[in-house]
C-alpha cells in the first residue's frame, strides 16, 4: 500500500564551517558563516540535474530503516537510512518508477517526475507492515539495528535526529534483549556519561547527565514521579535527552544535565507475543510475557499486555527483591482523524533497602578502599525490609484538526509509595560504624495534564514545524517516619553484634521513638510553551522555543501544630535556540544550540530580597552523522549555572544568591554496522565541573554528584546472518569510569576508585525462539556507587524466549 503525501520543491544550499573548540566561539562562528555563505552559495546550487528524495514509513508511522530503494530500469539504488529517508541525485529530466523492497515482502512502487520546472521531487510512501515486522527483517539482514533515533517526545513533535540541534541517546529494547537486561539500571551501561546508578533507599534511581544528578521523572514525555524500582519489561526504549531542557519539559522534571524519558510499549496491528524466562546467579528468577492482539477485524481496536515476575537475592549476606508488574495498553482508532490511547502500569515491590554509607570525616581513611569495609557484608538483615507500590496511568487523545494541525491531549496520573524499614550506615571511626533504621510511610501522588497543538505548514516557501502547548503539573507527598540508632559496631570484626541486628531487636525501639507526620511536598506548576523549527532552506534549519512557568509551592504542612512553612511562588522564562546546517542532506549535520534550565529556590536574603530561580545556560556545538552503516554524534558543551545560594559571609545563618557553577566537556557516541551482522555501540564523555563561586570549603572543587570526569561504554556484537547457524551471535563490551568523589571539600576528601567492568554474551536468535547467556563483570571487578554501595561481582544469567 502506498500513500502519496506531497511533492515539495527545494533548493540545495552549500556547506558551512564550524571552528574553534570552545562552545561560545564555535556557535558564534557557526551562525556567522551560515549567514554569510548561504546567499552566495544559492547561485552555485542551481543545476540542470534533477533529484528525487523521499521518506518511507511503516503502517504505524515509524521510519522504515533499511528498505531497499531503486529506480526501475536503471542501476541506481540505495537504502533508506535510520529516519527512513533516501535520495537520488544528478537525474535527467524524466519520469521514474521508484521501487521499495525488503526480503520477505512484495515490492512496492511509486511514480515521480523530475523536470526543469520541478527539478527536485519528494515522494513519501507508507508500507503495509508494522515497525515490529521491520525490526525482525533488519535483524535478519544484519543492518544497523541499534541506530533508531527518531522520536516524537524529544522535541514534542516529529523532528528527525539530523534536523534536531539537541543531543540525545536512545537505548532500544532490541539492545536490552541482546544484553539480557533484567533490571532497569543495567540498560544505562549503553548511555554515554550515565555512570553507576545511585539507588536511593526505596529503589528509585538517579544517574548522571553532563555532571548533574538526574532522577527518573519522565514517562512517555510527561511527568511520572517514580519513588520505587522500575521494571524494564514494558520499555520500548529509553531516551536520554542531554542538556538543560526546562523549555519543553519544565524544571520539576529535568535537571541541568537533561532528563531520562521512559517510552513504553504500545499496541500494533498484528497478533504477536513472547514468553521469556531468565535465571541466574543469586537465585534470579524472572518471567515476562508480552502479548499483542487486534480486538476487531478492522484492527482499529488494539491491545497489548506486558507482565513480569521477578525474584532475586543480593550477592551479599543479606538483601533481596521480589516484584511484579502488569502493564496493559489499549488503543482505538475511532476514525481517520481521532485516536485514543490508554496505557497503564501497576507494580509491587518488596526488598531490603540498598546500601548507603556516610564516611567519617575525622578518620584516616580517604577512600572506600582505605576504609576496608567488607565487600560481601551488607550490615543489613532480610527481616528489616520495605514494600513499594506504584501505578502509572497515561491517557492520550490525538485528533487531526486538518492536514497541517494535530491536537494532542495527555493526562498522566501516578502514585508511588514505600513503607517499612530502611537502613543507613554511618562510619564513626576507621573500624566502627552505626546502623540507623528508619520506619516510614511515604507515598507520592502526581498529576500531569498537557495540551499540545502540533503543526506542519508553510509560510511562503518556508516550512514551519510548530508545537504550542500548556502544561499543569502537581506533586504531593505525605510522610510519617521515625529513626533509631543502633550501638556502634566493629565492621572489621562484627561478631555476635552482627547477628543481633534483626526486626525482633529493632521493632521495640520504635515504641519510644518520636514519629513525625507532615506533608513533605505540595507543589503546582502552570506552564505554556511554544517551539518552532523553521526550514530556512532544505539544509539550514533554525529552532526557537520559549516557556513561561509559574511555580507554586504550598509549603510543608505539620498537622501536629497546624502550621505551614516554606510556601513560595516563582515565575520563570526559559528560552531555547538552535541551528542545524546539513552539509550532506540527511547525512551530515553541523549543529549549535543555546538551551536554558531553571530550578526554583525558596527563601530570602538578610535584606528580605526573595530568591530567584537558579538558572543554567548551555552553549553547545557539534556534528551528527547518519549513514546506513554508522550513526554518530560529537559535541562540546558549556553549562553555566547562576543564582546559586551560598553562605552570607557578613550575616550568620543567612544566604546570598551570587553563587555560580560550571560544567563543560565533550561527548562522543557511535552506533555502527561496519559489516553485515556486526554492530557496535560506543560512547566516551569528558566532564569538567566545579563550583566557580561558592562557600570557601568547596570553592573551585568538583561537586561529588558530578560523578567520574571520564567515562566510556562499548558493546560489540556479531551474529551470523547466513548459513545453517544463522542467528548465532556473540557480544562483548564494558564500561569505564575514572576516579570520583563521595566527599570533596577543603577539609575532607573521600574518593571512589576508577573501574573497568567487562561483560560478554552468547545468543542464538531464531524466528520462533531465542536462547541467550550473559556474563556481567567477567573479572570480578570491585567497584562502588556514589553512595558507596558495593556492586555485583561476576554474574551469569541465562534466558530462553518463545515467540509466536
Amino acid at each position: 500500500m502506498i500513500i502519496p503525501l506531497q511533492l515539495i520543491h527545494s533548493c540545495p544550499s552549500a556547506h558551512s564551517v564550524l571552528s574553534d573548540c570552545r562552545a561560545r566561539l564555535a556557535l558564534t562562528s557557526f551562525f556567522l558563516i551560515i549567514m554569510l555563505c548561504t546567499p552566495g552559495c544559492a547561485v552555485k546550487a542551481q543545476s540542470h540535474a534533477g533529484m528525487i528524495r523521499g521518506m518511507v514509513t511503516t503502517i504505524d508511522g515509524a521510519p522504515a530503516q533499511g528498505i531497499s530503494v531503486k529506480l526501475k530500469n536503471s542501476a541506481k539504488g540505495t537504502v533508506a537510512n535510520t529516519n527512513g529517508t533516501f535520495e537520488f541525485k544528478n537525474l535527467e529530466f524524466a519520469s521514474y518508477t521508484v521501487e521499495f523492497s525488503m526480503v520477505g515482502y512484495e515490492t512496492t512502487t511509486a511514480e515521480a517526475t523530475v523536470s526543469q520546472e520541478k527539478p527536485t521531487t519528494e515522494v513519501a510512501v507508507q508500507l503495509d507492515f508494522s515497525s515490529t515486522k521491520l525490526d525482525e527483517v533488519i535483524v535478519s539482514n544484519g543492518g544497523n539495528r541499534f541506530a533508531k533515533k527518531e522520536s516524537d517526545d524529544v522535541s514534542k513533535m516529529p523532528i528527525a535526529n539530523m534536523e534536531n540541534p539537541q543531543v540525545y541517546t536512545v537505548v532500544s529494547k532490541e539492545l536490552m534483549k541482546e544484553q539480557v537486561v533484567t533490571d532497569y539500571n543495567s540498560a544505562f551501561k549503553n548511555v554515554p556519561g550515565a555512570g553507576i546508578a545511585e539507588i536511593r533507599n526505596q529503589g528509585r534511581t538517579t544517574s548522571i547527565s553532563r555532571g548533574f544528578a538526574t532522577p527518573q521523572l519522565v514517562r512517555n514525555g510527561v511527568g511520572s514521579f517514580t519513588y520505587s524500582s522500575i521494571d524494564p519489561a514494558n520499555l520500548e526504549r529509553i531516551e536520554v535527552i542531554k542538556g538543560p531542557s526546562a523549555t519543553l519539559f519544565g524544571s520539576t522534571l529535568s535537571s541541568f544535565g537533561g532528563l531520562f524519558n521512559r517510552v513504553t510499549k504500545k499496541p500494533f496491528n498484528a497478533f504477536k507475543g513472547e514468553v521469556s524466562f531468565s535465571a541466574g546467579s543469586w537465585d534470579l528468577n524472572r518471567l515476562t510475557v508480552d502479548l499483542n492482539t487486534p480486538l476487531n477485524e478492522e484492527k482499529s481496536a488494539l491491545l497489548r499486555v506486558n507482565t513480569a515476575l521477578h525474584s532475586e537475592r543480593s550477592f551479599q549476606d543479606a538483601g533481596f527483591n521480589r516484584s511484579f508488574l502488569i502493564a496493559p495498553s489499549f488503543s482505538y482508532a475511532v476514525n481517520d482523524r481521532l485516536t485514543l490511547l490508554l496505557d497503564v502500569e501497576y507494580s509491587g515491590y518488596k526488598a531490603v533497602s540498598p546500601m548507603r554509607v556516610a564516611p567519617a570525616t575525622k578518620g584516616a581513611a580517604r577512600s572506600v578502599t582505605d576504609l576496608g569495609l567488607p565487600y560481601k557484608l551488607s550490615f543489613a538483615n532480610n527481616t528489616i525490609n520495605y514494600s513499594g507500590q506504584q501505578y502509572n496511568i497515561f491517557g492520550q487523545i490525538k485528533y487531526k484538526l486538518s492536514p497541517q494541525w494535530t491536537s494532542q491531549t495527555i493526562v498522566s496520573r501516578t502514585r508511588s509509595s514505600a513503607d517499612g524499614y530502611v537502613v543507613g550506615l554511618t562510619i564513626l571511626t576507621d573500624s566502627t560504624l552505626r546502623q540507623t533504621v528508619t520506619n516510614q510511610d511515604y507515598p507520592y501522588y502526581g498529576t500531569d495534564f498537557q495540551q499540545n497543538f502540533i503543526g506542519d505548514f508553510r509560510i511562503g516557501s518556508l516550512r514551519n514545524r510548530v508545537v504550542a502547548g500548556v502544561d499543569v503539573y502537581s506533586l504531593r507527598a505525605t510522610r510519617n517516619d521515625a529513626s533509631v540508632n543502633m550501638p556502634a559496631l566493629n565492621f572489621k570484626k562484627p561478631g555476635n553484634a552482627y547477628n543481633n541486628f534483626n526486626i525482633t531487636k529493632v521493632a521495640p525501639l520504635f515504641e519510644t521513638a518520636t514519629f513525625t507526620n507532615f506533608v513533605a511536598i505540595n507543589e503546582r506548576t502552570y506552564s505554556a510553551y511554544v517551539s518552532d523549527v523553521l526550514n530556512v532552506t532544505d539544509r539550514l534549519l533554525a529552532m526557537a522555543s520559549l516557556r513561561i512557568d509559574r511555580y507554586s509551592n504550598l509549603g510543608t504542612y505539620f498537622p501536629a501544630s497546624d502550621s505551614t512553612a516554606g510556601a513560595f511562588k516563582q515565575t520563570a522564562l526559559s528560552p531555547k535556540f538552535g541551528l542545524v546546517y546539513q552539509i550532506v542532506k540527511d547525512k551530515v549535520s553541523l549543529f549549535g544550540n543555546y538551551m536554558n534550565g531553571f530550578s526554583n529556590v525558596s527563601g530570602s536574603d538578610f535584606f528580605g530580597n526573595t530568591f530567584k530561580p537558579n538558572q543554567a545556560n548551555q552553549w553547545e556545538a557539534g556534528v551528527k552523522l547518519d549513514y546506513n552503516f554508522v550513526t554518530a554524534t560529537l559535541s562540546y558543551y558549556d553549562i553555566a549555572v547562576t543564582n546559586v545560594t551560598r553562605d552570607d559571609p557578613e550575616h550568620v545563618n543567612f544566604s546570598i544568591q551570587d553563587g555560580t557553577q560550571e560544567s563543560k566537556g565533550f561527548e562522543v557516541e557511535v552506533i555502527a554496522n561496519p559489516a553485515p551482522g556486526l554492530n557496535i555501540v560506543a560512547g566516551y564523555t569528558y566532564n569538567d565541573s566545579k563550583y566557580t563561586r561558592s562557600n570557601e570549603n568547596v570553592q573551585g572543587y568538583r561537586p561529588t554528584t558530578a560523578g567520574p570526569p571520564r567515562m566510556a561504554n562499548l558493546w560489540i556484537s556479531y551474529r551470523l546472518i547466513n548459513g545453517a547457524a544463522k542467528g548465532l551471535g556473540i557480544g562483548f563490551g564494558g564500561i569505564y569510569g575514572s576516579e570520583s568523589f563521595q566527599s570533596n571539600t577543603k577539609a575532607f576528601t573521600f574518593t571512589i576508585p576508577s573501574y573497568t567492568v567487562l561483560d560478554a554474551s552468547l545468543f542464538y536468535d531464531k524466528p520462533k525462539y531465542r536462547l541467550g547467556i550473559k556474563a556481567d563483570n567477567l573479572t570480578n571487578e570491585k567497584y562502588w556507587s556514589y553512595r558507596l554501595a558495593a556492586q555485583n561481582p561476576l554474574r551469569v544469567t541465562g534466558n530462553i524466549t518463545f515467540k509466536f
